[in-house]
């Protein structure tokens, strides 16, 4: 069978993963729960100047894709000249613009950060969104898919460096650490996702930690 991965035994194709996903998203999710399981800890009571009820709205996309006996996401590697996150890894995406559906978003800011085409990309359906308190963003993360790995191009000024992870990683436990560091002058406890020493933390480890929850539903 074309583009056939094996996990615990199961045997299955993007196609038939892309429908085990919808049918686990429009089920109840595992929302704070499973983001909760990333959360940093700061040893001292940090006050943020943005709340939730004033959060910008902006979109990300887990786009699935298989590659090499598995199926990948990519991830990007933030610029120093971005306004918010510089240097960190993230999902593709960006701010909502006036207009547009929130999924439209993440998949027009993937198609202008990494070149995928929009008509290329399979929608599957939406997370738990993330409120960035550090950064006033409400993230609204979702999931589509491509038939195969999909050409890209990313925009220099956004993108300094993109990489793709096998979810077979992401549901490794083993990538799953935690670490002291010091952040903005405060001790911290960080959780993080290590994927070949990309360390992913923040949102986009909360929204990968729930992604990781609905996959082990899935395919476990």
């Amino acid at each position: 069978m074309k583009n056939e991965i094996t996990f615990s035994f199961i045997m299955i194709t993007i196609d038939q993963l892309s429908l085990k996903l919808q049918q686990q998203i429009n089920s109840p999710l595992p929302g704070e729960k499973a983001q909760q399981l990333t959360q940093v800890t700061v040893s001292a009571n940090v006050e943020f100047p943005y709340s939730i009820e004033k959060a910008i709205p902006a979109a990300v996309l887990i786009l699935l894709f298989p590659y090499n006996n598995d199926i990948h996401f990519f991830l990007t590697e933030r610029t120093n000249e971005v306004e918010h996150h510089k240097g960190q890894i993230s999902l593709p995406g960006g701010a909502w613009e006036e207009g547009e559906k929130l999924h439209e978003t993440a998949i027009r800011e993937t198609e202008e950060e990494i070149g995928v085409p929009k008509q290329a990309v399979n929608y599957i359906g939406s997370l738990t969104p993330y409120f960035t308190a550090a950064t006033g963003f409400m993230i609204h993360p979702f999931v589509g898919w491509t038939q195969e790995r999909p050409e890209t191009n990313i925009h220099d000024m956004e993108v300094n460096n993109l990489f793709h992870v096998p979810i077979s990683t992401l549901m490794d436990e083993k990538t799953l650490m935690i670490e002291d560091w010091t952040i903005s002058g405060y001790d911290a406890k960080v959780p993080f996702y290590n994927f070949n020493g990309h360390k992913i933390w923040g949102a986009t480890a909360a929204i990968l930690s729930e992604f990781n929850s609905i996959l082990k539903e899935v395919l476990d």
